[in-house]
């Protein structure tokens, strides 16, 4: 079997031999380059065409986040940001990066882990993504689409003035498949949207600032107990880090209980729970992800007569989650992620009486 073809780009040498140390200690790996700055990733990249790239964010010359809008823009390659979480300015590349096509993103370790343990998650996780065929970048791949705004959409059959929220799960992807949803909102949206995405530990405490900055909506962190808004109060509430996001008797609440498909939060945890709460008043949509963390809940929403919705193969960077609902007959509609946003508008357009559920 043909090994692993891995571009290591660290702009800290200790850090960069380190890493390369780590790989070469793996049968499965062969690492055909270095960088330490991001002009000569791209240009390794161009060159030697690995099958995945470690990429740092902060490096001279051309950031990280630089390097993964190339990258996918020119040469689509599965990406791995191995990053620090303690600076807000390098979160926010982090997610602009994740947006623009870079896979998954990985703490550098601290020092405090168990031995081996960050080295074991490393090698994992570029395994796993150097099998995924990744497309291009994706605001190139979007911006040739019509305005989302005004694609054309099937009429709704739901009666009007149904819905009382819209519950999102996301994962390898999300960044940009959520925030392409969400640019689309107005300010005046009238529904609640609950949020679930799966991001690395330590990343997922600034996303909802970042969303904030991004939407025309409010984003934040759901905090425990807070009544969910009702119609006419649209804002977008985000399953913080390392917690389960259930609605329960008209309230929020957080839970710590086991991982669902090794995830907390989990996008099956909310789905379920939405559809107990709001049955025939819930739309749910699953979009590009890996696994099947989702797939379960949305049947549970359709069951309970709810509108079910999941990404199209073709706009997802990861056909996984959306595939498995698919398989299951969870989602009432498959569509491009354009669709998804201009049906979710028109799905809320139908609450014509905005203050009253």
């Amino acid at each position: 079997m043909p090994k692993i073809r891995v571009l290591v780009v660290e702009d800290s040498i200790t850090v960069r031999k380190r890493l390369i140390e780590i790989l070469s200690g793996d049968a499965d790996f062969d690492v055909v380059g270095e960088a330490e700055d991001g002009r000569t990733a791209i240009a390794l990249c161009l060159r030697l065409r690995p099958d995945v790239i470690a990429l740092d964010m902060m490096l001279p010359v051309m950031t990280g986040l630089a390097v993964t809008e190339y990258v996918m823009a020119h040469v689509p390659t599965p990406i791995l940001i191995v990053s620090a979480s303690t600076n807000r300015g390098e979160l926010f590349r982090t997610y602009e990066a994740l947006a623009a096509g870079a896979l998954d993103v990985l703490e550098k370790p601290a020092g405090g882990e168990v031995d081996g343990e960050w080295e074991q998650k490393f090698l994992a996780t570029l395994k796993l993504l150097s099998r995924i065929k990744v497309i291009t970048h994706p605001r190139a791949k979007l911006s040739g689409v019509p305005d989302p705004v005004r694609a054309a959409c099937p009429q709704p059959h739901r009666a009007p003035g149904r819905f009382g929220a819209v519950a999102i799960g996301a994962s390898t992807g999300g960044p940009a498949a959520v925030r392409e949803i969400l640019r689309v909102l107005p300010a005046d949206f009238p529904l609640p949207v609950l949020l679930v995405i799966h991001l690395a530990d330590g990343f997922g405490a600034a996303f909802a600032e970042w969303l904030d900055g991004l939407s025309p909506l409010r984003v934040t962190c759901a905090r425990d107990g807070e009544p969910l808004p009702g119609v006419g109060e649209g804002r977008v509430i985000m399953a913080p880090p390392n917690a389960h996001l259930v609605l329960r008797a008209g309230s929020l609440r957080l839970t710590r209980t086991p991982e669902r498909h090794h995830c907390r939060p989990s996008v099956d945890v909310l789905f379920e729970s939405v559809a107990s709460e709001l049955g025939p008043r819930a739309i749910a949509c699953l979009l590009t992800g890996m696994g099947k963390d989702g797939a379960a809940g949305l049947l549970a929403v359709r069951r309970a007569g709810g509108m079910c919705l999941a990404q199209d193969e073709a706009t997802s960077v990861v056909y996984g989650m959306p595939r498995e609902a698919a398989a299951l007959g969870a989602a009432e509609r498959i569509l491009p992620l354009p669709e998804l946003a201009a049906t979710i508008l028109q799905l809320a357009s139908t609450n014509a009486e905005w203050g009253r559920p």
